[in-house]
């Protein structure tokens, strides 16, 4: 197996298809919502797919935008712009975009504006959530990557479905 320095340069490189990432190095798949970036740990992330043909699920949460098949598997789609207290988009609901998540054996669909790349960040300079996020955000935010020009706030899956099922459970 190569390693991750090249020797003769003495600069790290990007692992190719066959190198392991090292230890100290995060994959995260980026989203857009509401013009924000956000960072999903790229091992939580099972598929990226377009929510259609969504039924309602009458009495539930507002943030639960409704269930939909997706290759035989029934997926509960969760509308992160409701969760994070952002209004709906004005253009057509058809352009938005899922993430597909399990959690405890369900499967999830994140609603999303865009997905965008996938970036292998180090884990050092991940920083914590800073003191002015807002509250709903912060709760479910496992701290910030500065990158050039933005803030990248990461999304803590666990927390955002735990706060889904736990209010179901209630």
């Amino acid at each position: 197996m190569s390693s991750l320095r090249d020797p003769q340069s003495n600069d790290s490189r990007i692992a190719s298809g066959l190198d392991v990432l090292s230890a100290d190095v995060t994959q995260y798949v980026t989203v857009t919502i509401a013009d924000q970036l956000f960072g999903l740990p790229i091992g939580k992330v099972h598929d990226v797919f377009m929510p259609e043909n969504m039924t309602p699920v009458p009495l539930s949460r507002n943030e639960i935008a409704g269930v939909l098949n997706l290759r035989g598997r029934i997926v509960t789609a969760v509308d992160m712009r409701c969760m994070l207290g952002l209004p709906l988009p004005d253009e057509e609901k058809g352009n938005r975009m899922a993430v597909g998540i399990d959690y405890k054996g369900e499967s999830y669909g994140l609603i999303i504006d865009q997905v965008g790349e996938v970036l292998n960040l180090p884990i050092a300079e991940r920083e914590p959530n800073p003191v002015n996020l807002d509250p709903r955000w912060a709760a479910i935010s496992a701290g910030v990557h500065r990158l050039e020009g933005t803030l990248m706030v990461i999304l803590d899956v666990d927390s955002v479905l735990h706060s889904m099922t736990e209010a179901v459970a209630a």
